[in-house]
């Protein structure tokens, strides 16, 4: 597995991942991650994998975070 890129933004970790023909873009908040898989194919160049850290997916990812948050939250009070 060969890495790709790492940064933080608004809090979130992300890392993209090059591995068995394809990119894995893995976004971390906390004790919650989300993974997408993505056919190496489908992108012409590595600098095209930007567009999924801003924009709309990146905002969806953050409010998924949110979401997933209150879920958890919820679920640990429920213990």
């Amino acid at each position: 597995m060969r890495v790709v890129k790492e940064l933080i933004r608004e809090e979130v970790r992300i890392s993209i991942f090059s591995w068995n023909n394809k990119y894995i873009l893995k976004f971390e908040l906390g004790p919650m991650e989300q993974t997408f898989k993505l056919n190496e194919m489908d992108v012409l160049e590595e600098s095209e994998l930007d567009s999924f850290l801003e924009g709309d997916f990146f905002e969806k990812v953050k409010r998924r975070f949110d979401e997933m948050g209150i879920t958890f939250r919820s679920q640990l009070e429920n213990l």
